[in-house]
Order: structure tokens, then C-alpha cells, then sequence
């Protein structure tokens, strides 16, 4: 994270923690046009809160601008399919599927599609059909919390 990031975080992160929100992830991009703040609740966080929190930051960030010129404050939540860049994202998503990039090989793959059964300060375990990967953070190109969407019953038909 940039050394800008870094300050956004720390002027953002008391504001969300005092509306009951927590702070996921904070990215200027473009040289500093595009602000990118995620945030995540224990439910969904509506579109009327992320309103609201965007009012919030935006007057955080104003209070002190760290940017010449204008910037674009995105603020969202992580979706159904999240980035995982933190060693928090990891935590949070033990039980979870996931799909993870690698720079190295990881048991002769750098592809690696499982469940999440571990993790702590310096790397975490995927459960790849059986194969136990621990992976540290540092060896992660990207990483992603996978949806799995559930075929329910269709409507009118007995289950």
C-alpha cells in the first residue's frame, strides 16, 4: 500500500469503526485520481449506508487533501467474490472456496482452486481435492473468494 494509502487508512478507519462498519481496503490509483475504498459489515451494507459513508470519507479526505487536483472517491463493498490481499481477507474466508494465482509453484501448479482451511501471519492452507497447499502471502499473484451458486428447486416443480 502506498505511503498515501496509508494515511487514507488511518484518517478513515476510526470514522468506519464509530458507524459500526470495518474498513477492508484503501487503493489510490491513476497517481492519485481514483480513491478506492472498500468497506463490510456483519450483513449486507446497503446502497443508502455506502451513501452515506462516501459523504463521511469524502469530507475525511477534504479536511487534508493529500491529492493536486481532483480525484473520484469510489466507496463499495466486496461483493459475492472478493479480493483477498490482506492476511485479514484470508482469515475471514477460512471455510470459504477460493482461487489463487501464485508466482512459484505450488505443488506443481501455480493455479490453485480449493477451500480455505487455515491461515494466520505469514500464510495460509488451501484444500485443493484433497491436497493440503500451505501457500505464503508473499507467493500470492492474486487471490479470490469464489461464489458457488446453489441450483435451488424451480418453481411449480416438486424438489
Amino acid at each position: 500500500m502506498s505511503s498515501v494509502a496509508d494515511k487514507l487508512w488511518d484518517r478513515i478507519d476510526p470514522y468506519v469503526a464509530a458507524e459500526g462498519i470495518e474498513l477492508d481496503d484503501v487503493e489510490v490509483l491513476g497517481g492519485g485520481k481514483i480513491v478506492r475504498v472498500t468497506v463490510d459489515g456483519d450483513g449486507a451494507v446497503g446502497v443508502d449506508r455506502i451513501a452515506e459513508l462516501s459523504r463521511g470519507i469524502s469530507r475525511l479526505i477534504d479536511e487534508n487533501d493529500p491529492f493536486k487536483g481532483s480525484y473520484t472517491l469510489e466507496v463499495s463493498s466486496p461483493g459475492l467474490e472478493r479480493k483477498l490481499t490482506r492476511t485479514r481477507h484470508f482469515m475471514k474466508s477460512i471455510g470459504r472456496k477460493v482461487k489463487v494465482k501464485t508466482f512459484a509453484e505450488v505443488s506443481g501448479t501455480k493455479d490453485h482452486v480449493g477451500i480455505i482451511t487455515a491461515a494466520d501471519e505469514t500464510a495460509f492452507t488451501v484444500d485443493v481435492e484433497g491436497d493440503e497447499r500451505k501457500i505464503p502471502y508473499s507467493d500470492v499473484s492474486l487471490a479470490r473468494t469464489v461464489f458457488i451458486w446453489e441450483k435451488g428447486a424451480r418453481p411449480g416443480k416438486d424438489a
